[in-house]
């Protein structure tokens, strides 16, 4: 029997998912460490859990180790301590080594965490990556610029999911972030080379530091694209084969990258560009699974549980390499403006034309608040054995649905 905690600052609908898997998987006890109380839980979700501890700050290291060592008198010797989130790698690993717990070390979740270090890493390691310099000073943001020219990126040391990420074209956009970061005079930004092409993820399995299953998807268009442009609907596809020569550089340079930064028992999700000249840059490593509808369409397109197939490769390191038997995609449904949803456009239509092929979606009823996020205020994921007929599909949602938004009442 192993005894685990799973750390869940907030119990929202995808970390839940990821919590009740690895609760109902055999040979595991399994208690939850989370901000919220226990009344709050699923009825579902705490029939399934053996133990739970309330915190203040998921995310502070001394916090989580505090709670392991009070679960521990409740439900026995915590072996595993897990979490799903990127913002929590480094806080995990800081507790574990801290008890004794096997898994990822803190040297290593910071190579994944904090972006100009892996940056340095692959570098070091001779894996292709954006050129960097981390910024603490104006003249070191006018020197990088003077170095690389425009356009570049501006965004936190460790960010996640693109957020308060910025794509610098000319001087006034430089001038403008600069005179913003120079507000908190202890702010460190990373600035990047600009990469150019086509994006795409490389999420993958690594077992004793060896990459045993991966999975490609493209991002249409790039998501830094996406924030730039609050009201693009945009899409993920997942092809049925990845087997071709136009990925063949990442399924080489994919592993390198991970064994460079140490990465050796953990789901991975690495984004890279493929440039124009066909050559492959990393973008960014998280030793987390993916997030934005991609766990659940990685499950579509082979036909598995995404979450149970996780929770037993950070429980028990086991892990059985699924058959890719079709195509899957999502296109995320984005409104232009502000306030709250009026309604959504052109579903009825959508569900004569391509209904058949929908396997999940989320369309936000009226009054649902606008949704700031890249996500968007909703989804429709799509599944077929034919890639393209998975590509038409989303481009006629992108065509057809429309989010009208209005002004709040």
């Amino acid at each position: 029997m192993v005894v685990a905690a799973f750390v869940a600052p907030y119990l929202l609908e995808a970390t839940s998912r990821f919590v009740l898997s690895a609760a109902r998987v055999p040979g595991v006890r399994l208690a939850v460490i989370t901000t919220s109380a226990a009344e709050d839980l699923s009825p579902e979700l705490r029939e399934a859990l053996a133990g739970h501890w309330q915190v203040a700050d998921a995310l502070d290291p001394q916090q989580i180790v505090d709670a392991v060592r009070g679960l521990s008198g409740q439900i026995g010797h915590v072996e595993r301590l897990i979490g799903a989130l990127e913002q929590l790698q480094v806080p995990l690993a800081q507790a574990r080594d801290a008890l004794g717990i096997e898994g990822m070390s803190a040297d290593v979740a910071t190579n994944v965490r904090d972006k100009s270090q892996m940056k340095t890493v692959l570098a070091g390691a001779g894996v292709p990556c954006a050129r960097h310099q981390l910024v603490r000073r104006t003249e070191e943001a006018w020197a990088f610029r003077d170095l690389v020219g425009y356009p570049m990126v501006a965004k936190p040391p460790d960010g996640a999911g693109a957020k308060a990420t910025f794509r610098l074209d000319a001087d006034g956009d430089f001038d403008s972030w600069l005179t913003a970061a120079q507000q908190d005079a202890g702010e460190v930004w990373l600035l990047e080379e600009f990469l150019t092409g086509r994006e795409h993820t490389f999420d993958s399995v690594t077992l004793g530091g060896e990459t045993i299953w991966a999975s490609i998807s493209d991002y249409r268009p790039p998501p830094l694209e996406v924030l730039r442009t609050p009201w693009v609907q945009w899409t993920v596809l997942l092809p049925r084969d990845v087997s071709g020569p136009e990925y063949a550089a990442i399924r080489t340079i994919g592993p390198a990258a991970l064994r460079a930064l140490g990465v050796r028992d953990a789901f991975s999700h690495l984004e890279w560009f493929e440039r124009p000249d066909g050559s492959v840059a990393i973008s960014e490593v998280g030793a987390r699974p993916p997030g934005a509808q991609l766990a659940s369409m990685i499950g579509f397109s082979h036909e598995i549980d995404f979450y149970a197939a996780s929770a037993e490769l950070v429980l028990h390191g086991t892990f059985a390499a699924p058959e890719r038997r079709y195509a899957s995609g999502t296109a995320y449904l984005r409104g232009m403006g502000h306030g709250q949803v009026r309604t959504v456009h052109g579903i009825d239509r959508l569900q004569t034309e391509i209904g058949h092929l929908v396997v999940d979606s989320r369309l936000p009823p009226p009054g649902t608040p606008a949704n700031s996020s890249y996500e968007g205020e909703g989804f429709i994921t799509v599944r077929h054995p034919d890639t393209a007929v998975v590509e038409d599909a989303l481009a006629r949602i992108v065509a057809t649905a429309r989010v009208e938004l209005v002004e709040g009442q």
